[in-house]
């Protein structure tokens, strides 16, 4: 594997991580649940008051993953860092990408003083449940349920 670079993403990754959001898609069975236009993208992470925030993975000038977050609040914990995706491109997985990424996340929210990361992992997605247990010992809560409602 070439030289891979981690950096902060900028406005112009925008179509690129659009691209790796629907291959994420694909690879969770669900590709026709990508809804979220490329100018809706951009305006939420660039615009006056960006809601989330990302990591690139970069090889050759070409993107073969991103992280991307925002900062949620707990009631119990305070302010924790939300990892909304970690996404790694096919033909890079299982070369260390996303423990860079995951590195570099890690390394932001103590930088921010957050107390901690947290994040949701499908329970077949067994690659990714390996990956964060084996790096990062994480904790797997099977106690709660995801709810959500259409506004």
């Amino acid at each position: 594997m070439n030289t891979v670079t981690i950096r902060k993403a900028v406005i112009t990754d925008c179509p690129g991580l659009l691209g790796l959001i629907k291959e994420l898609a694909v690879y969770e069975k669900a590709p026709d649940e990508v809804t979220v236009s490329l100018s809706h993208f951009e305006e939420s992470g660039f615009g006056n008051k960006p809601v989330w925030w990302a990591f690139v993975a970069e090889e050759q000038d070409t993107i073969i993953g991103f992280a991307l977050y925002y900062i949620r609040y707990s009631t119990w914990k305070g302010q924790r860092m939300y990892l909304e995706d970690l996404v790694v491109t096919e033909k890079a997985r299982g070369k260390g990408v996303g423990k860079l990424l995951l590195d570099a996340l890690i390394t932001e929210a103590k930088e921010k003083k957050l107390n901690g990361i947290v994040w949701q992992v499908l329970e077949w997605n067994e690659p990714a449940i390996n990956f964060y247990k084996k790096y990062y010992n994480a904790n797997m809560d099977g106690e709660w349920i995801n709810c959500s409602i259409v506004v």
